[in-house]
């Protein structure tokens, strides 16, 4: 049986933005007007305008409506909600000044209320959304809202799903059984009860207790699949179907008709192409150019200082690594470890060098870190603490080598040894990214390649502006 419990959220935040605006907008009265001796240029009365705006607000609502702030998808994505936020904020302030610019009775009684509505709206939105989010995440701690899942599948996909939604106080989803073929016991899940066949779990739960079905895999038998989707039609029980190749439904996909009759779809493996490539590359050299012009007395003092006290050896560090298309380069940083272990070691062959070999599974384990790795200099250690070591490396994007945003720079023996590079070498390496903002220290070599991956095949312009700022966040944060 359908939830209700996102549809009842949804309505609650279009409710909580429209109090947020109105409230805004009679503020932006209030300061400019009320409170304030200035003489203003156009006589509205408190009733009137606060009526005008009554009228007006749906259609703000509306706006927001059309940029996605009342899907599902964007619940979670704080960062996309805020930006959202603001363009909404910002057309719908647009559309309230075209009206008042062709209506025959005046809307703000000062040029300045329009500005402080735009400002106090933002700020009362994006309380308004984080209040909403505390408060669903609040009901969900007393199973409240929260969805039940069958899953269907005896895929590798099928445990991830049940190890993601687990926690149904954060996730919002409570997994009440498993259809296995055979793969998975019910030791192995054991909360969790697993069912040899959909007739089975139709039998035992209550169709009221299902809210969704999750299929990952398709079997051969077409009656199967056909029994399952027709018993999610039938109760009005949502459907999901994930394909076992997930990489063919990512990136950027087209269809089409192939010679004019035929259904295709077609596959990139990145949806930077074309003009993303170019725009992305435009926004590195924006940047850039003036970061390099600005930063260029701290890069002076930093290779002085490493002259001084980071030991013998150049101020540059000069690695060979891997960019787009399996194309080599050299990187550029300051020179944070000792000479005689910084010419282009992998971290095994530096640390057996000196007589530690140890320690190269305690560096790869804690995610290519080390909390006093003997192999840098105290000043290296400052360095690498507040990324300053990574300065150089805008020579590299002004190059071409690199860009901003994008998966790690690895060095060919690192990366070639790793199944899926050929996707990650689809677009340029970055000098920031999705792993790096995401734990670096404190998730593995897998991991921080699946985020790179996920990177490639999802990338946005405003994905790069994210991590940025996530960028910013965490170098500010030292975490």
């Amino acid at each position: 049986m359908k939830n209700n419990a996102s549809f009842v959220y949804s309505f609650c935040l279009v409710i909580g933005d429209f109090l947020a605006l109105v409230a805004a907008f009679i503020g932006a009265y209030l300061l400019r007007v009320t409170f304030s001796d200035k003489a203003i240029s156009q006589p509205v009365s408190a009733l009137t305008y606060l009526e005008l705006f009554l009228l007006l607000t749906p259609f703000w609502i509306l706006i927001f409506g059309l940029l996605g702030l009342y899907t599902r998808n964007i619940y979670e994505k704080r960062f996309s909600e805020l930006g959202r936020l603001f363009i909404g904020s910002f057309v719908g302030l647009l559309f309230v000044i075209a009206v008042d610019f062709v209506s025959v009775k005046p809307i703000f009684p000062a040029k300045l209320v329009p500005i402080y509505g735009f400002l106090l709206a933002f700020v009362f939105l994006v309380i308004i959304r984080n209040l909403a989010r505390y408060i669903r995440t609040l009901l969900f701690s007393y199973n409240i809202g929260i969805s039940n899942v069958l899953i269907i599948g005896d895929t590798e996909i099928s445990e991830e799903l049940v190890d993601s939604l687990r926690n149904s106080k954060t996730s919002g989803y409570r997994v009440i059984g498993i259809i296995s073929g055979g793969r998975f016991a019910q030791e192995h899940f054991n909360d969790i009860t697993v069912f040899k066949d959909a007739q089975q779990a139709f039998r035992a739960l209550s169709t009221e207790k299902i809210h969704g079905i999750v299929q990952t895999q398709l079997y051969s038998d077409t009656d199967r699949n056909n029994e399952i989707l027709n018993f999610a039609q039938e109760h009005h029980i949502s459907y999901r179907f994930i394909p076992g190749n997930t990489e063919l439904f990512v990136g950027n996909i087209e269809v089409d008709l192939f010679r004019s009759s035929v259904p295709v779809i077609t596959v990139h493996q990145t949806p930077l192409i074309g003009w993303g490539r170019i725009v992305k590359r435009l926004f590195d050299l924006a940047v850039t150019l003036p970061a390099i012009i600005l930063l260029s007395p701290l890069m002076l003092v930093i290779a002085v200082c490493i002259k001084l006290f980071g030991g013998k050896g150049k101020v540059l560090y000069k690695q060979t690594r891997l960019t787009r298309y399996n194309r080599e380069f050299k990187a550029y940083k300051f020179r944070s470890m000792l000479s005689q272990y910084s010419t282009g070691m992998t971290p095994e062959e530096a640390f057996a060098k000196m007589g530690k070999p140890e320690l190269a599974k305690k560096y790869r384990a804690n995610g290519d870190f080390l909390p006093k790795d003997p192999r840098i200099t105290p000043l290296g250690r400052f360095l690498r603490r507040t990324s300053l070591d990574e300065l150089p490396q805008l020579f590299n994007i002004l190059k071409g080598d690199i860009s901003l945003v994008g998966p790690r720079a690895l060095i060919p023996q690192e990366l070639n040894v790793y199944e899926k590079r050929h996707a990650i070498l689809s677009v340029k390496s970055g000098l920031t990214g999705l792993a790096q903002v995401s734990g670096r220290k404190s998730i593995s070599f897998d991991e921080r390649r699946k985020l790179d991956i996920y990177y490639v095949q999802n990338w946005t312009f405003w994905m790069d502006i994210v991590i940025l700022l996530k960028t910013v966040r965490v170098i500010l944060g030292g975490n």
